[in-house]
């Protein structure tokens, strides 16, 4: 089989890679000061840390809730951070639910990245007015359209027309 009687791969046709990928190089930046500055953590990780400075001890379940996460993703942040020493988790009132706190070392990093979150947003607006359109309008403007139709129903809309135009043994493939 030579290169050109091989099936096209669909993923290099993706329009969410190029975007992925370059929020992953910002994110590898942000990873690349911390590491410059012997921090710890992923950027990721951020958000939970300065949530709980605000806010104050919480559950694994209450910081998921409030960061829009999931309660796997937050306890896997929790737990990396345990790891590190910038948090602790206590056994909550009812014994079942894991109370995370900020440790000293946690509490101690928590104004430089505060400061990191603010100076990221400055740089962020910056690019953004180097741009012949804003990315915040895109991203706004992209909320309201999936609020007409969501992006599942607009996923299977598309699936319901493959299905259509390959008929039912194609579709099963």
């Amino acid at each position: 089989m030579t290169e050109h009687d091989r099936p096209r791969d669909v993923v290099d046709d993706s329009l969410w890679r190029p975007l992925r990928r370059l929020l992953g190089a910002m994110d590898d930046d942000i990873a690349r000061l911390y590491q410059e500055r012997g921090i710890r953590i992923q950027p990721s990780q951020t958000m939970l840390l300065l949530r709980l400075d605000s806010a104050g001890p919480m559950t694994i379940r209450a910081l998921a809730s409030s960061l829009e996460i999931t309660h796997s993703g937050a306890g896997q942040k929790v737990k990396a951070l345990r790891a590190a020493g910038y948090v602790a988790a206590v056994s909550g009132p009812d014994l079942r639910t894991k109370l995370v706190s900020l440790t000293p070392a946690g509490r101690e990093l928590v104004p430089f990245l505060a400061a990191e979150w603010q100076a990221t947003e400055r740089a962020a607006a910056a690019l953004e007015l180097e741009l012949p359109y804003a990315l915040s309008a895109v991203v706004q403007d992209m909320r309201f359209a999936l609020g007409r139709s969501s992006f599942h129903d607009r996923i299977t809309a598309e699936l319901a027309g493959l299905d259509n135009r390959s008929g039912p043994d194609e579709a099963q493939r």
